[in-house]
């Protein structure tokens, strides 16, 4: 897919950022922290934090020379360190289209490039088949269900968690 590409965020990506992320389906498959409605505010803030990453954890996902959605990583301390979670979103009117799963798998050869780790991991609530079919195209594996664990708009959700292992550590 040589129209998608991952690319650090800029400042003046914040409006269309905003135009996409303030819609409830996009909100109601993130965590919280993940405000709605989502402003063109709150597109800056995010612009501004993710600006000067070193190394970049966090992707605008451009389709067409126009901002799609948005990927990235958390990396874990201490006993956690050799894991990484991998979160990801895609405007509405981009569904479809093939352009998660594509941005996944570039996110993970970037992951193996600019991090040590053997073990990446993405949480999906219960109803978001779409994003687990995504997973299941760049092979992860379903390791477990949470049961009840997420508090998502008033209601108790199971989280599924999803991992793929690189082998860099035996």
């Amino acid at each position: 897919m040589d129209d998608v590409v991952l690319r650090c965020w800029r400042r003046q990506d914040a409006q269309q950022l905003s135009a996409i992320a303030n819609n409830r389906k996009i909100w109601l498959n993130l965590r919280d922290r993940f405000p709605h409605p989502y402003t063109v505010m709150d597109a800056m803030k995010w612009v501004q934090l993710h600006h000067e990453d070193d190394p970049v954890q966090h992707f605008c996902i451009e389709y067409q020379g126009k901002v799609a959605g948005g990927i990235g990583v958390l990396t874990k301390e201490d006993v956690y360190r050799c894991s990484i979670e991998i979160g990801y979103f895609v405007g509405e009117s981009y569904w479809g289209r093939g352009i998660a799963s594509y941005a996944v798998s570039r996110m993970l050869e970037y992951i193996e490039d600019h991090f040590d780790v053997n073990r990446i991991y993405a949480e999906v609530f219960e109803h978001n088949k779409a994003s687990m079919l995504v997973l299941r195209k760049n092979g992860f594996h379903l390791e477990g269900i949470r049961q009840k664990a997420v508090l998502k708009d008033g209601v108790l959700l199971d989280d599924y968690i999803w991992v793929k292992f690189l082998n860099k550590r035996k």
